[in-house]
């Protein structure tokens, strides 16, 4: 996991990573450029859910290729409900995160007494027959899915309907996200969860039940996804069953490698990579996804930290090499030869 600390190289690299994204709206304001907010917005969403991902994947080795039935699920516990008139956000939130993290629940149970390959299906299973389900639902779009005509309200304690409004509350809920994601894998709970990836005999034998650690971590993960599909209803003001298919999952997990798996910030900044780059090579040509493909084997291969691993890389060995090519420079300094 990420060791930051306030004055560190890559603790000042997110501070003004954060800075930026905070002063992102008053750039829009000032140029009228209301496509980088959107952009934005979209990049903070899935970073939330690449970050729950991860916490599963990354730290507890759990590689599930069903986590995009959690936006889904939350996006759907957004749009039902206002499609009967109902648009309360302490409704339609909790909800949403209380119908994933049951989900999590009835599924992981079955899944985690399974393991690899036989895991990775159960979970893809499960996603499809949620899927399909949604898609029959025809009262609700089925496949063509459902408009929801206005945001979340919170009785005027908070106003999301601009897009400004829901830019800092997606912000201000993908920090809560990082800061609640750094404390469970600083906990006790989290040491084991580490701990059962790497030897789940061994943590067994000194006494923990990892199979329950286990699912208690897949229920909040799920839950955590949830709430990002809450705001990714939300943002796109439009639902369909595509949001949870297994090729979404297979997106999630590109952002968790890419960005660097096992990482606090990595899925983060592999969700930022995966949007920009997807909007810059889908502009180039329409065969981006191949461009893509190649991308994820080349990291797989060459570049295992992802780009978090390159960030660490960059900290400890850019700012050291310049201050010693500047020293060589100073003493090989015309002034000083000849003096």
């Amino acid at each position: 996991m990420d060791r930051i600390t306030a004055f560190s190289p890559r603790g000042w690299s997110m501070t003004v990573a954060l800075s930026l994204l905070a002063l992102l709206p008053i750039y829009v304001a000032v140029t009228g450029q209301t496509f980088y907010l959107d952009l934005a917005s979209r990049l903070m969403i899935l970073g939330m859910a690449a970050v729950s991902l991860n916490l599963i994947l990354g730290n507890g080795g759990m590689i599930s290729f069903g986590h995009a039935a959690y936006l889904g699920i939350g996006a759907y516990c957004v749009g039902i409900p206002a499609y009967y008139g109902i648009y309360d956000g302490l409704i339609q939130i909790p909800l949403a995160v209380a119908c994933s993290a049951l989900f999590a629940l009835v599924t992981g149970a079955i899944c985690l007494r399974t393991k690899g390959v036989y895991f990775i299906m159960i979970t893809m299973a499960f996603t499809q027959m949620v899927f399909y389900g949604f898609v029959s639902m025809e009262e609700f779009g089925g496949d063509d899915g459902l408009v929801i005509d206005l945001r979340s309200q919170f009785a005027g304690l908070l106003d999301i309907e601009g897009a400004t409004g829901l830019y800092y509350f997606i912000l201000i809920s993908l920090l809560a996200v990082l800061f609640l994601v750094y404390r469970i894998t600083r906990s006790r709970f989290g040491m084991v969860i580490e701990g059962a990836r790497a030897n789940e005999r061994r943590m067994q034998a000194i006494g923990y039940d990892t199979y329950r650690y286990r699912l208690v971590c897949y229920v909040i993960a799920g839950a955590i996804c949830g709430y990002a599909g809450a705001l990714l209803g939300n943002f796109t003001h439009f639902i369909s069953p595509e949001m949870m298919d297994w090729t979404a999952s297979g997106e999630l997990i590109f952002m968790v490698v890419l960005g660097g798996t096992g990482t606090l910030f990595g899925p983060v900044l592999g969700a930022a990579a995966f949007v920009l780059l997807e909007e810059w090579l889908s502009t180039i040509t329409i065969y981006w996804q191949f461009l893509f493909g190649a991308l994820l084997i080349a990291v797989v291969l060459f570049w295992r930290g992802g780009i978090n691993g390159f960030v660490d890389w960059a900290a400890d060995q850019i700012p050291g090499r310049i201050i010693t090519r500047t020293r060589d420079w100073i003493r090989r300094a015309p002034w000083r030869q000849r003096s």
